[in-house]
């Protein structure tokens, strides 16, 4: 069975406050354990860096955004108008959040991007990764009740399924991948590096090797024709 390292889809911090939290060793995690363990992972950060010392004093957040109490933020990270960055969620340096974002319980890799109107949920995002507009990850299976998720995220890969050992994670998107508008991904996917998801796409439970590129099949089967001319003269 394939194991999922985080590593092969995403680099450590290795800047700024961040890289001195446990999150510095974050390529070094299997996914499932990562997961399992991410709250505490949390609280230790928090513990480190101090009240204090949680959002760098560096970064840029709008006077409209709204940051979770144990948020952590990196140097010169921007958060726009009408942002909302939830518990538990990371920006590290150098991370973008557009106008009207809902991050989390998310790790944002550094220099990442998130254009407007995107929600990600449960999900590591690598660095310099780009999210166009209107990008949606999702982080549960559809159940009798959507407020009580009951059944464990899975994922195929190319020898079988990998277990994530939770019933919420949506996506790893790999370092310098990068996104077309109106695509919706997850649960259980995992992008590798470098790939670039064109506009309509919708992935979930399955991974995507590095250097691939995915289209939506309506992108290539559009036609295009002219309108007969119903207007008399």
């Amino acid at each position: 069975m394939e194991r999922i390292i985080l590593g092969d889809y995403i680099t450590a911090p290795t800047r700024g406050a961040i890289a001195t939290t446990p999150y510095g060793s974050l390529e070094k995690f299997e996914l499932a354990d990562f997961l399992a363990q991410w709250k505490g992972l949390q609280r230790e950060a928090l513990v480190t860096l101090g009240e204090d010392q949680r959002i760098h004093p560096s970064a840029f957040i709008h006077p409209t955004a709204i940051i979770g109490g144990d948020v952590i933020i990196g140097p010169d990270v921007q958060v726009h108008e009408f942002t909302t960055v939830r518990k538990g969620s990371v920006l590290c340096a150098g991370a973008r959040v557009g106008f009207n974002c809902e991050v989390t319980a998310a790790f944002v890799g550094e220099g990442a991007v998130l254009g407007h109107r995107i929600g990600v949920n449960r999900t590591i995002l690598g660095a310099r990764a780009h999210l166009s507009a209107g990008v949606t990850v999702a982080a549960i299976n559809m159940t009798s009740d959507m407020r009580k998720p009951d059944r464990e995220v899975i994922m195929r890969t190319g020898s079988g399924l990998y277990r994530s050992g939770t019933t919420q994670f949506g996506a790893v998107i790999g370092d310098d991948t990068q996104t077309g508008n109106n695509i919706s991904i997850g649960p259980g996917v995992a992008i590798g590096r470098r790939c670039q998801i064109t506009s309509g796409v919708t992935l979930a439970i399955r991974t995507v090797p590095k250097d691939c590129t995915v289209t939506a099949p309506h992108t290539m089967e559009s036609s295009v024709r002219r309108r007969r001319n119903t207007f008399t003269c």
